[in-house]
C-alpha cells in the first residue's frame, strides 16, 4: 500500500492550501483512493493509494503545484482498516511520516521511505548478515532498492520543475486532446513553435519514464507487502 504524507511549505507566510489541494487530488483521482485524503496536522495532508500509478500521478500534481513537501511512504496497513485516513496506521504510514521529514531538506522536496522493518527483511531475511538466493521470508529484493527509485523520481520532480510555463501551457492542452494545430489556434502561435515548445519540456521523456517508475515502486510494493507463501 502507498500512503502520502504532504507538508505544506511555508504555511506560517502562507494561506491554508489543503482544502484546495485535497479538492483538486478528489478531482483528478477521486475513486482511486482507499479513504478519502485528510487533512491532519493543520497544514499537512495525507493520502492512502493502492496502487503505484495513482500515487506517482499524486506526486506530480503536489510537486507541480509548488506548496508541498512529499513524503511516500510503501508498507504494510494495521487491519482492520480504519474508517478514515487520519485514523489508518501501520508500516506505510510510518514510512510516510519519515519520508516527508527527509523531504523538507531535499532539491525536488520529494523523498521516498518503505517499511524500515521490511527493508531489514528484504536485506537480510533469515537475520543471520547472508542474502540468500531465495529468501526464507518469501520476500523477493527488489529491483533497485528505496533510495535509488527515490533518486530516479527526482530526477523527474527536478525536469518538471524546469519547465517553462510556455512549456506547461502547450502541454496541458496537449493532454486535454487538442492537436497541435488545435493548440496553436489556441495560443496564438504557429505550429512549429507548439511543437518546439513540447520538444523544449521534454515531454516525450516524461511520459517515457513515467510507466517506468510505476513498475519500479509496484515492485518495491511486492517486495515491502508479500506475504510468505507457506502461511
Amino acid at each position: 500500500m502507498f500512503v502520502i504524507t504532504a507538508d505544506q511549505i511555508g504555511s506560517r507566510n502562507d494561506r491554508d492550501r489543503a482544502g484546495e489541494m485535497i479538492a483538486e487530488l478528489v478531482a483528478a483521482f477521486g475513486p482511486a483512493f482507499t479513504l478519502p485524503p485528510d487533512q491532519t496536522a493543520g497544514d499537512e495532508i495525507q493520502l492512502l493509494l493502492p496502487d503505484a500509478g495513482t500515487s506517482l500521478a499524486a506526486v506530480l500534481a503536489l510537486h507541480r503545484s509548488g506548496h508541498w513537501s512529499i513524503g511516500l511512504g510503501i508498507g504494510d496497513l494495521r487491519t482492520p482498516l480504519a474508517e478514515t485516513t487520519r485514523q489508518a496506521s501501520g508500516g506505510a504510514f510510518v514510512a510516510a511520516r519519515a519520508a516527508v521529514t527527509r523531504a523538507k531538506k531535499a532539491e525536488a522536496r520529494f523523498s521516498l521511505e518503505s517499511d524500515p522493518a521490511i527493508d531489514r527483511a528484504v536485506a537480510d531475511p533469515a537475520g543471520d548478515g547472508d542474502r540468500p538466493a531465495a529468501p526464507a521470508s518469501g520476500r523477493a529484493a527488489p529491483l533497485l532498492d528505496t533510495d535509488a527509485v527515490e533518486a530516479l523520481i527526482t530526477t523527474l520532480l527536478l525536469l518538471r520543475q524546469r519547465r517553462s510555463p510556455e512549456g506547461w501551457a502547450a502541454i496541458d492542452l496537449l493532454v486535454s486532446g487538442m492537436s497541435q494545430v488545435e493548440i496553436a489556434a489556441e495560443l496564438g502561435i504557429s505550429p512549429a513553435a507548439v511543437s518546439q515548445r513540447i520538444r523544449n519540456a521534454l515531454w516525450r521523456v516524461d511520459q517515457s519514464a513515467q510507466p517506468a517508475l510505476v513498475r519500479l515502486l509496484e515492485n518495491l510494493e511486492h517486495a515491502a507487502t508479500e506475504t510468505d507463501p507457506s502461511t
